[in-house]
């Protein structure tokens, strides 16, 4: 509490911003939260990936590209989630100072540590990351992480906000922290999921809930009957909940739950394009009922 009214007396002394000084493309809902959050009243902030689709296996789109030819810096995800769109979007809006290896490119992944890095990237396994598990964005002290790296990088870029910049990114991280106490407690006793695809996986690693499988047999790849037969033969008689995003399809999970007699939720991945601090603490909290079983 002291810290997050030291950070609030902070802001109320540095200068009120009258406009934009940053152009912000984010590629997701989350990135955009993040950057909005971080950036405050200095930035102008345009996402480009809509938060009900999956950002896996979007196409570069005109949008995409007029909203990087006039951005002053990108925040991705990185870790190769956005391969299939974000470099044709990129080399479509022909603007020098946002090209991946500039300070005008932010990539979030190589900022933090993440799960799963080094796995072969052979297709017969499935969609797979070798730089990593791309979904931390579910992890809230990850993104604390990413916070202050993103600060560190608008003030680079604008070093009259630098202070400022940093000021909200430590907001962020104490808003977090205060919440990470009830989350830990809701989910001290948590049975287990199943997840759709392993969205996930970085609330199974923060909170310590054992992720029993997924309904993709492999990243990527639609579940078939015999995979979903072999999980429930495995989970029969044990408790738990299945998850799946909003924009996953709903009949291997309908399946999965009814065999088991475990609830099933269906749960957003990301914040509105406009979405908040408040909005993403909001969604985590969504996810954490969810693996609680809280009804």
């Amino acid at each position: 509490m002291k810290s997050r009214i030291v950070t609030a007396l902070a802001l109320m002394l540095l200068p009120v911003l009258a406009h934009a000084d940053l152009r912000v493309a984010a590629t997701t809902g989350n990135m955009g939260m993040l950057a909005r959050a971080v950036g405050g009243d200095a930035v102008e902030v345009t996402v480009m990936a809509p938060p009900d689709r999956d950002a896996h296996h979007l196409e570069a789109r005109p949008s995409m590209m007029a909203a990087l030819r006039r951005a002053d810096l990108v925040v991705s995800v990185g870790a190769e989630l956005e391969i299939g769109w974000l470099p044709a979007a990129l080399e479509g809006a022909n603007n020098r100072n946002v090209r991946q290896g500039t300070p005008g490119y932010f990539e979030a992944g190589r900022k933090i540590e993440l799960l799963d890095v080094g796995v072969a990237a052979d297709r017969g396994q499935g969609d797979v990351h070798p730089a990593g598990n791309p979904h931390f964005y579910l992890d809230p002290l990850r993104m604390g992480e990413v916070a202050l790296a993103l600060a560190e990088r608008m003030g680079r870029l604008d070093s009259a906000n630098a202070e400022y910049y940093r000021a909200n990114a430590e907001d962020f991280v104490a808003r977090v922290e205060a919440r990470m106490p009830e989350w830990r407690q809701r989910l001290a006793d948590a049975p287990g999921f199943v997840d759709f695809h392993g969205d996930a996986r970085y609330l199974e690693h923060l909170f310590e809930v054992p992720m029993y499988g997924t309904l993709e047999p492999l990243p990527g790849i639609p579940p078939t009957a015999r995979h979903l037969r072999s999980l429930v033969d495995d989970l029969r008689g044990r408790e738990g909940v299945i998850t799946r995003a909003v924009f996953h399809p709903g009949e291997a999970a309908t399946f999965v739950a009814g065999e088991l007699d475990w609830p099933a939720y269906v749960l957003p991945l990301h914040v509105a394009v406009d979405g908040d601090v408040s909005d993403y603490l909001a969604l985590i909290d969504q996810w954490v009922s969810a693996l609680a079983g809280e009804s």
